[in-house]
């Protein structure tokens, strides 16, 4: 899967330890992403189970992990997948880089530590899709389970407070993000308090995925509280080549970079490779559509059409202008806000960028928000790899439910054939309504009063007040992602879903996603939350399953 380096296995959970001579376990989990650590931090709970984590990354020990505002610095380095896009017909024939973690957390390492769960209509279509169960009112105790809520709490507070996941509020908000609140008051949107309400409508600061004022992935929270148990290894830089099956069953992983080549599962072999990652090792396995596997030279083992289909993601174009003021991020990584954040935790560096949102309707009749607006105390441009010589700030106006979709389909036999990854942004003509609606809303709050003395002219991709048809174009040639890929192994009650509704993979024996791959419809919200919910709830089917 991509250019990895599997040259070195590690066990991160009994470091030092002997390897196991049989490499037999009960339960191997290929990817140790925001859900692979759920899953191996929770099944290895039980003393009389065996687990297997494997990652083809490295270990999470790279200073930038740790510091919030730093982590545009982790992009296209090793600790990033640094995929691309096919060219998109939509976009200007652009081809769009999408980071995604490779490296102990996956993305949860990496990525801006929004802690959004989404709106409850979310979780009623996946119960919809996938049974009751799955819908919002049952599903929501998952999230509780992870939390551990660090900030103001009162009896209506919807967090958990006993979970592995520390969230916060940002511990030193940028001055302009105040002004971004106020713009949104003043404005008549519903100041939330709390971000993650059931109906998510209005605008808050973003909780953070952070302990102290250091970012706190699933690897913090889920892997290290597990880091002396005999019962579960973790091998870093081995690449899974291949599932090892006997007939439709699932015996085990072949791994570059494990010294037997394979780990074998008595009882199941668990996906948590990502929305990328997930799909493509289901097709070099023969699962698929059986058209799409012999183009790639791929002989069909179980037709799963749906493998690879249904691909959505956020798309997300940047409203960015300059500010008058020199009060903006530009310019924090100073040594003395570095030492601020060394001693003490404190300081600008502490800033996850991303520090405030409103999630807010284009069209009044609708039922829940179809656009987010998070606000950016900089010019966030190029991903944040180029940094900024200017003091600025960025309202990311952001399509919350594309109607387009796109799809991962293989490029060749192997693990290390990339998969083609499409998209297909904008395909629905809709969803570029929708956008410049959005950002005619990210406009209107600009132009309040609050916010208005903060900002002049326009920068980067963004030309300013312009008509319809001058936004559109600016939209197709600057929109990027968000990160947030789902649904490529789509669950469902459906016989035409790839997984079932307890994420097991139809037409095959012990092989489970549990992954953003398998969420059948995108949530309005950031898709790290929900992944860990999902992964909690996943523990408890395989541990039923395996009970009988």
């Amino acid at each position: 899967m991509g250019n990895t380096r599997s040259t070195c296995t590690r066990q991160y959970a009994v470091e030092g330890a002997e390897l196991s001579k049989d490499r037999t376990y009960d339960y191997v989990i290929v990817g140790a992403g925001s859900a692979g650590c759920v899953l191996a931090g929770r099944l290895s709970e039980d003393p009389s189970v065996r687990v297997a984590l494997v990652e083809s990354g490295p270990r999470d020990r790279k200073p930038e992990i740790r510091i919030p505002a730093a982590f545009p610095k982790l992009f296209k380095t090793p600790y990033d997948w640094d995929h691309a896009t096919s060219k998109q017909g939509a976009l200007a024939d652009r081809e769009l880089y999408w980071p995604r973690g490779h490296m102990l957390g996956g993305s949860s390492s990496l990525n801006a530590m929004m802690w959004v769960r989404g709106h409850r209509d979310d979780y009623d279509a996946w119960g919809e899709a996938a049974g009751p169960e799955w819908a919002y009112d049952r599903f929501v105790r998952y999230f509780q389970r992870a939390e551990r809520w660090g900030g103001p709490r009162d009896e209506k507070s919807v967090y958990g407070t006993l979970g592995p996941l520390h969230i916060s509020p940002p511990r030193h908000a940028n001055p302009t993000t105040a002004a971004f609140l106020a713009a949104c008051r003043a404005q008549g949107l519903r100041d939330l308090g709390e971000l993650n309400q059931p109906d998510h409508s209005g605008f808050a600061l973003t909780p953070v995925n952070q302990h102290r004022g250091r970012r706190w992935s699933a690897a913090d929270g889920y892997l290290k509280p597990a880091a002396r148990r005999p019962n579960l290894d973790v091998y870093t830089g081995a690449r899974v080549t291949r599932l090892d099956f006997d007939g439709l069953r699932a015996a085990g992983v072949v791994a570059e970079g494990v010294t037997a080549g394979t780990l074998r599962a008595t009882r199941e072999v668990i996906l948590a490779a990502g929305a990328i990652g997930s799909p493509h090792l289901l097709q070099q396995a023969g699962i698929g559509d059986p058209d799409t596997l012999a183009a790639a030279g791929i002989d069909t083992r179980v037709s799963s059409p749906g493998v690879g289909r249904h691909l959505q993601d956020h798309l997300s174009y940047a409203v960015t202008v300059r500010c008058p003021r020199p009060v903006s991020l530009t310019g924090a990584d100073t040594p003395a806000n570095l030492a601020r954040f060394l001693l003490g935790g404190r300081g600008p560096l502490t800033s996850n960028i991303g520090e405030a949102v409103a999630f807010l309707k284009t069209r009044p009749e609708l039922p829940a928000p179809d656009i987010e607006l998070v606000y950016a105390p900089v010019p966030f441009v190029n991903h944040g790899l180029t940094p900024p010589t200017e003091h600025g700030i960025t309202l990311g106006v952001i399509l919350l439910q594309p109607r387009s979709a796109g799809r991962i389909t293989p490029t060749g036999t192997g693990a290390a054939a990339r998969p083609r990854i499409d998209p297909g942004y904008l395909t629905d003509d809709e969803d570029l309504r929708t956008l410049v609606a959005g950002v005619r809303r990210a406009e209107e709050l600009l132009a309040d009063g609050a916010l208005r003395p903060l900002h002049s002219e326009p920068m980067a991709g963004y030309p300013g007040v312009v008509d319809d048809e001058t936004l559109a174009r600016s939209i197709r040639s600057h929109a990027e992602t968000l990160y947030h890929p789902v649904g490529t192994c789509r669950m469902g009650a459906d016989a035409g879903s790839v997984t079932d509704p307890r994420l097991r993979v139809r037409g095959t024996e012990a092989l489970r996603v549990v992954d953003a791959s398998v969420m059948p419809h995108i949530t309005r919200g950031h898709t790290h939350a929900p992944t860990v919910a999902l992964a909690e709830k996943a523990v408890e089917l395989i541990r039923e399953d395996a009970a009988g």
